[in-house]
């Protein structure tokens, strides 16, 4: 059993690492876009429709896809009211406890964004918008973020109990 668990963490973590350093160059497109319309709506006088949609589509998958990256290189947000003060064991057990609140919200988080994407496919969903783009390309991303979180989030758990339990992943 800690043999698949330990392939698992090291599998996990090696799709993490090459979604976020990959999604990690995304926001040199997200500048690209929103230059070229600064340039076409305030220099050309020639304004596209489409680019503010599309900026705004490559920062959700932007931070949606970085998400089991960030949360892989401890790099998210954390309280540290106690947290800063207890030892190694003891962040880690603080971790797996946060662990459980945070598998629950993301597995409800998954399954709300694979409903919606069932959902989005069956109807053809399109923005309200001049330009009207199809949804699922974005809701498929945004699943394929929150499942990367998810398969983070186990292999961090993991790693904690590893740490508590003096075991070697």
């Amino acid at each position: 059993m800690l043999k698949f668990i330990s392939f698992y963490v090291n599998i996990v973590d090696i799709i993490c690492e090459r979604v976020g350093r990959f999604v990690m160059y995304w926001v040199f497109f997200m500048m690209f876009l929103l230059i070229l319309s600064f340039v076409t709506r305030n220099i050309i006088n020639f304004p596209l429709m489409w680019i503010i949609e599309m900026a705004q589509f490559t920062i959700t998958a932007y931070y949606l896809l970085g998400g089991g990256y960030s949360m892989l290189s401890d790099d998210h947000v954390r309280m540290d009211l106690f947290y800063g003060k207890l030892s190694k064991k003891g962040k880690s057990k603080m971790d797996i406890f946060t662990s459980i609140f945070l598998i629950f919200f993301l597995s409800i988080l998954f399954f709300g964004s694979i409903t919606s994407l069932i959902y989005t496919i069956e109807t053809k969903q399109k923005l309200f918008t001049a330009w009207a783009p199809y949804v699922w390309p974005i809701k498929s991303l945004m699943s394929a973020g929150i499942l990367l979180m998810l398969l983070q989030a186990f292999s961090t758990l993991f790693k904690d109990i590893a740490k508590v339990k003096n075991l070697k992943i």
